[in-house]
Order: structure tokens, then C-alpha cells, then sequence
């Protein structure tokens, strides 16, 4: 069973930058595709990002493309997602999910996740 622990989360103003970490408790991790999801009150919880397990491959939401990387250190276990030019509509709670098993953007599809780390962006 991974564990997965996301961090970085916080309050920006509307235009700054912030970087989540998840950091995950076991090696295997290194071999899962990994997304980042986002749920604000009352809505959906949607795909912001993912990446394949060598890294050599991302994915997008169309409203984060431009603003938002998605990395990983697999020597450390730990994918990263960079967050730029942040608007208040991202304000959500952020999770990071492993181990899809379909599509990167269906979070059915994944087998492990984090409990979250809070962004706020105020205006």
C-alpha cells in the first residue's frame, strides 16, 4: 500500500506561485504514472495534471496549460506540481493520485491518494 503525503499548499495573492510536493512511503512509487487533482466547494473534483512514470510524458488540463508543470524526482519519491500566475478560480483542495489504470484524467482510475493540501488564491 503507498502513502502518499502532499504538501506546499497555502494562501497566495491573485498573479503568485506556489509548489506542491507529494511525497510518497514506498519505492514502487517510482514506477506509477502519478495526476493531480482539484476539488473547490461544491464542485467536482477534476484533473489538473499528470505524468508518466519516466517523467517523459505530462498532461494537462486546458485551464491550467501555460501556468502549471508537473515534474517528479523519482531518486526522492516525489512529484512535484509548480503552480504560476495563480487566479482565485484555483482555489481548491489539491490531491496527488498514483497508479492509474486508464485514463490520466478519470480519478476512478487510480489506485492510491493523498488527503489533500489547501490552496487559496485571494483576488
Amino acid at each position: 500500500q503507498v502513502q502518499l503525503v502532499e504538501s506546499g499548499g497555502g494562501l497566495v495573492q491573485a498573479g503568485g506561485s506556489l509548489r506542491l510536493s507529494c511525497a510518497a512511503s514506498d519505492r514502487t512509487f517510482s514506477t506509477y504514472a502519478v495526476g493531480w487533482f482539484r476539488q473547490a466547494p461544491g464542485k467536482e473534483r477534476e484533473f489538473v495534471a499528470g505524468i508518466s512514470w519516466s517523467g517523459s510524458s505530462t498532461y494537462y488540463a486546458d485551464s491550467v496549460k501555460g501556468r502549471f508543470t508537473i515534474s517528479r524526482d523519482n531518486a526522492k519519491n516525489t512529484v512535484y506540481l509548480q503552480m504560476i500566475s495563480l487566479k482565485p478560480e484555483d482555489t481548491a483542495v489539491y490531491y496527488c493520485a498514483a497508479h492509474p489504470r486508464g485514463s490520466y484524467a478519470s480519478s476512478v482510475a487510480y489506485s492510491y491518494w493523498g488527503q489533500g493540501t489547501q490552496v487559496t488564491v485571494s483576488a
